[in-house]
């Protein structure tokens, strides 16, 4: 079953500032948590309820929720590490 991929206005304005060859491998990240957002590599974040993450690249992390009824992948942040869990 194939995942809607939605990105919070926040997220789409971290993903628009990256440069461009962070963004293309954002956007590949993208499209495979669409096909399976619960794949090989990604991560529950523990104590944040169903927030789960996954380091599209060695330097930056994707955090997203799994909305299952209404099969929405739903894309909080899109930030460097060392930022990406402030302010969740």
């Amino acid at each position: 079953m194939a995942y809607r991929v939605e990105l919070t206005p926040k997220a789409a304005g971290e993903l628009a500032a990256l440069p461009r060859h962070v963004r293309k491998r954002i956007v590949r990240w993208l499209v495979l948590l669409g096909d399976n957002p619960h794949r090989e590599g990604t991560k529950k974040l523990e104590g944040r309820g169903e927030l789960r993450r996954v380091h599209a690249s060695k330097d930056y992390v994707i955090i997203y929720t799994v909305r299952k009824r209404e099969v929405l992948v739903l894309v909080l942040r899109v930030a460097h590490r060392k930022d990406a869990y402030r302010g969740l």
